[in-house]
């Protein structure tokens, strides 16, 4: 018989550990997030927000993005990997929201993509955190990856995972979903050594004894 998962049973026990969590990018404004978004790729949040905490006392307007030199502006999110292109990205969408979109992130999913460096993971984090729409399901490295471990995709593509997790989550959910894996990625199914003894998922996840393995 084929393992089904309980999707209900899961969103119920991760909302009673850690119910609303707050997005793990540090940002007080759209622009900020999407800076911090873009950043994030291939780089942890920790680090993006260590970055963050500097860049946005020194740059604080779209338009100090849109004028910023490239070089001094590489160097400012080295740290966070991929610099160049970063750079160059979070330079030229600066440029796009400040002449195309009179200094305002746009909030639409589809104008969002068309930004340098944003692809469906930075349109969701920013349609869903800095306005509320639900435009569909965030699946970074923790998602892709708890959601794999509990039978809810069997895919390994993101863009495919976040189907799969459109087609059985409810859309309410799509936004809270994603920050409620982040945050047990973090805390206790942690990639190199999950803490499967201490999980309250332990019952229903079906990799649990594998997981098993490389727990002390």
């Amino acid at each position: 018989m084929a393992f089904k998962p309980d999707i209900k049973k899961i969103l119920t026990l991760l909302k009673k550990y850690y119910g609303n969590p707050k997005c793990a990018l540090n940002y007080t404004n759209p622009f900020e997030l999407l800076v911090a978004t873009i950043l994030s790729a291939q780089c942890t949040d920790e680090r993006v927000n260590i970055v963050t905490e500097k860049l946005f006392k020194k740059y604080k307007t779209v338009k100090d993005y849109a004028s910023a030199d490239i070089r001094e502006f590489e160097k400012d999110v080295y740290s966070t990997g991929f610099y160049r292109n970063k750079a160059k990205n979070i330079i030229a969408t600066a440029n796009i929201v400040q002449d195309v979109y009179k200094g305002r992130v746009p909030k639409d999913f589809e104008k969002l993509l068309e930004l340098p460096g944003v692809a469906r993971k930075t349109a969701n984090c920013v349609m869903g955190n800095a306005f509320n729409i639900p435009s569909g399901v965030v699946v970074d490295t923790h998602v892709l990856r708890i959601t794999q471990k509990l039978g809810l995709s069997k895919n390994a593509d993101p863009n495919k995972i976040e189907q799969d997790l459109i087609k059985i989550l409810p859309k309410e959910e799509w936004i809270n979903f994603s920050h409620m894996l982040i945050w047990h990625g973090r805390k206790i199914c942690v990639a190199r050594r999950p803490k499967c003894e201490i999980c309250f998922l332990n019952k229903i996840c079906p990799n649990k004894a594998i997981s098993s393995k490389h727990s002390p």
